[in-house]
């Protein structure tokens, strides 16, 4: 069966309303337009992400559930403290961006593919340098072995991607994103789509409309530029 998208101009950076999008697949929006940072923190204020493979055209989405942590749903358990003190790690905000982003893409055991492509490691890389998107790095003595990144829009961070060189070292830069955020900001963190690993972690599914709602609240409560000074993360954060 044929499928009609919306085609977005490459001039015009608003987006269809987010209840046109499809069911099937569930949350398929648009194509076309750019990555432009406009367009790009445009779509996240209004719970749109970019999302493509290899070979598509640039498709946009808005899926009927998000994947969202509550603040302070992220803790740390007995095993991730066994892990946290074996490997000896250490946390930094915002030192190594272009190589978090760029392990993130790297082929994976079940996944050689990715869809974190070049001209979406420039495009975030860009919201980086702009001051909008961020990364968690985790780190055994100068080996960057774990992180996240993701773009804040006022108190809510919306994680885009993670990885792991050391097992649970993905998740552990999770719990250190909440608690930095909650040191200025309730916590909340998106992560997309639902799916059984972040569901295991604590994630909630949210239905869009609440999640808007929940976009809406967050984009009024604004976190110091300060907050995201490159820098280490103080050791004692997981303690909080």
């Amino acid at each position: 069966m044929a499928i009609y998208l919306p085609e977005l101009s490459a001039h015009d950076v608003s987006f269809p309303a987010v209840q046109s999008a499809l069911t099937e697949p569930d949350g398929l929006l648009a194509m076309g337009g750019d990555l432009s940072p406009a367009r790009l923190l445009n779509a996240y204020s209004q719970a749109i992400f970019p999302w493509f493979s290899q070979g598509d055209p640039l498709l946009w989405w808005s899926p009927s559930q998000r994947a969202v942590f509550a603040p302070d749903s992220l803790k740390l358990n007995r095993t991730l403290k066994k892990q946290l003190h074996r490997y000896q790690l250490h946390f930094s905000v915002n030192t190594a961006f272009a190589q978090v982003i760029a392990l993130c893409a790297a082929p994976r055991a079940k996944q050689p593919g990715t869809w974190i492509l070049p001209k979406m490691q420039q495009a975030y890389l860009q919201l980086h340098l702009q001051g909008y998107a961020h990364s968690i790095e985790v780190w055994q003595q100068d080996k960057l072995v774990g992180g996240l990144y993701g773009v804040q829009v006022g108190s809510l961070f919306c994680g885009e991607s993670m990885f792991n060189r050391l097992p649970d070292t993905a998740k552990l830069a999770l719990i250190v994103l909440q608690q930095h955020l909650q040191q200025v900001a309730p916590g909340w963190i998106d992560c997309q789509m639902p799916n059984p690993f972040l569901l295991q972690l604590g994630a909630t599914p949210l239905p869009r409309p609440d999640y808007i709602v929940l976009l809406q609240a967050c984009a009024k409560q604004q976190v110091p530029a300060s907050h995201w000074r490159a820098g280490p993360l103080a050791p004692e954060l997981l303690d909080a």
